[in-house]
């Protein structure tokens, strides 16, 4: 399907010179790092920097956007007074695709999002970036870049001045980059070895990321249908009852797990999850009806091949 954003006068304009544009980050960029280089470490500071400077001369925003430090947020972008996107900074190449790391910035993130009211959120290192739109008690992908790429990498223009008032219509690939989209909860109980601040579900003993639903992230009582285990693989025990939940009585007047307005991106959530084990129609012989009908309802809603590309 053919984008209309490619229409846009705005997303042309941004894409004229992106590439010049992209090579003088570089630049910039590697010159941040000699300090990593000289000291074989480099402090936040550093990739806070790098991260002006993308925004700055990769992007199209001015140092009048960038907030630091605001309610204990690293970075808010504002644009024209708004409050646009909250941005988790980590020290230089401390972070890694697959690793719980990433899933520990995103929490904090999404907190200080919760109570700005801000709708997108990003978390980065320096080296990789990944922001995303909080929808429905998930997180749905706006980009997932690599900023050592030598070529400028797609979908910059989402988190550009324009770009980041408009829903995402497609992504394009940036590599293979995967990452659990449902690492939500705001941490406040519990510490890690890290002396990171970490909340578990009393009963099911995991964190908001484990549950398709997450209407609080601080109050385990308001996560819903468990359907991952804590090391992000599918929970293939729980996840037929949480489908069962939703399609049993799809539309109908008994479901008071999740609201009506957010059980389209849920039942898309399982069925990324479904597709991932394997356990959909057409890739098993005998799917169970569970997820025969999530199936049906994913294609009620046109939003079948959504799972197929998480």
């Amino acid at each position: 399907m053919t984008s209309s954003v490619y229409n846009l006068s705005s997303f042309n304009k941004f894409n004229n010179d992106i590439e010049q544009r992209w090579k003088t980050f570089l630049d910039r960029r590697q010159t941040r790092l000699v300090q990593e280089l000289r000291y074989s470490t480099a402090s936040e500071k550093v990739a806070e920097d790098i991260l002006q400077d993308f925004f700055t001369i990769a992007l199209d925003w001015q140092i009048i956007n960038i907030n630091n430090q605001i309610k204990f947020a690293d970075i808010v972008l504002t644009h024209q007074g708004l409050k646009r996107l909250i941005i988790e900074v980590k020290r230089p190449n401390s972070l890694s695709w697959n690793k719980t790391s990433i899933e520990k910035a995103l929490e904090q993130a999404y907190g200080y999002a919760q109570q700005q009211r801000v709708t997108s959120i990003a978390v980065s290192d320096g080296s990789i970036f990944y922001a995303a739109d909080i929808k429905n008690g998930g997180l749905e992908d706006r980009v997932k870049l690599h900023l050592d790429n030598e070529n400028a990498p797609p979908n910059l223009f989402w988190i550009s001045v324009n770009g980041i008032l408009r829903p995402v219509e497609q992504l394009q690939s940036d590599d293979n980059l995967v990452l659990d989209k449902d690492a939500l909860s705001k941490p406040i109980t519990t510490y890690n070895a890290n002396k990171d601040p970490v909340i578990f579900h009393p009963k099911h003993k995991t964190p908001a990321r484990c549950f398709a639903y997450v209407a609080d992230p601080l109050k385990p009582a308001t996560w819903r249908l468990p359907y991952r285990n804590i090391d992000g693989n599918v929970d293939n025990a729980h996840l037929p009852g949480a489908i069962r939940a939703l399609v049993s009585n799809y539309r109908g007047a008994h479901n008071k797990t999740v609201p009506e307005e957010a059980v389209p991106d849920v039942l898309v959530r399982l069925g990324r999850a479904a597709w991932e084990a394997k356990k959909m129609p057409g890739q098993i012989t005998k799917p169970l009806e569970s997820y025969k009908q999530l199936y049906d309802a994913l294609y009620q809603l046109d939003r079948l091949d959504e799972i197929k590309h998480s």
